[in-house]
């Protein structure tokens, strides 16, 4: 196994322990993370922890992709690997977030079904032999969605200080770029999507 190929299960084990870390009922176990106060907000050391963890997560990702393509070590293995990190990283992360109610439940619904439209798309073309390039827009609502995560998990500090929600402007656009890349992706794979007839049918 190469060096990107590692680096993307370790961000595989590291996204397990990111939701583990928030879903287990540490209440229940007799726990609590200590709180802290800065300015005029209460900030949890569990979400702060997630936060670190996330953000070395998300570096990991852009990491494996750019060793991979600079010493031409793709695989379809990696391929599958980083698609399914980047599932149980994000995805997983939204849908907790929103269920504790802190991001609205829009945002995971808007990301998840556009992730299974663009992945139709591309099991689609790709079974035809065709490969569709990912757009600067869809890269661009990575790096939006990776900043507007963490600055949840970071409490927006120290932009809430100021009443600036840096957070909540970062998601919003990762999830507009979201619908307008998976529309554009959509629009691109149509030929493979719906072919036409090579040759009419002569009466």
């Amino acid at each position: 196994m190469n060096l990107p190929n590692k680096i993307t299960i370790g961000r595989i084990i590291l996204s397990v322990l990111i939701l583990i870390m928030l879903l287990v009922p540490w209440y229940s176990l007799g726990f609590e993370w200590p709180e802290y106060l800065i300015g005029n907000v209460t900030v949890n050391i569990k979400y702060v922890i997630v936060g670190v963890l996330f953000l070395i997560a998300s570096l990991s990702d852009f990491l494996d992709g750019y060793l991979a393509r600079k010493n031409n070590m793709v695989t379809d293995f990696g391929k599958v690997a980083d698609a399914i990190a980047d599932k149980i990283l994000v995805n997983g992360l939204l849908i907790i977030l929103a269920y504790e109610r802190i991001i609205s439940v829009i945002i995971p619904v808007v990301i998840i079904t556009r992730d299974i439209v663009v992945d139709s798309c591309k099991m689609i073309s790709g079974n035809k032999g065709k490969v569709v390039a990912a757009s600067i827009l869809g890269k661009l609502k990575t790096i939006c969605m990776m900043c507007g995560v963490t600055l949840i998990l970071f409490y927006n500090l120290p932009f809430e200080l100021i009443n600036f929600p840096l957070a909540d402007i970062f998601l919003i656009v990762a999830t507009l770029l979201s619908v307008i890349s998976g529309c554009q992706y959509y629009y691109n794979s149509r030929e493979f999507l719906f072919p036409k007839n090579e040759k009419a049918t002569k009466k």
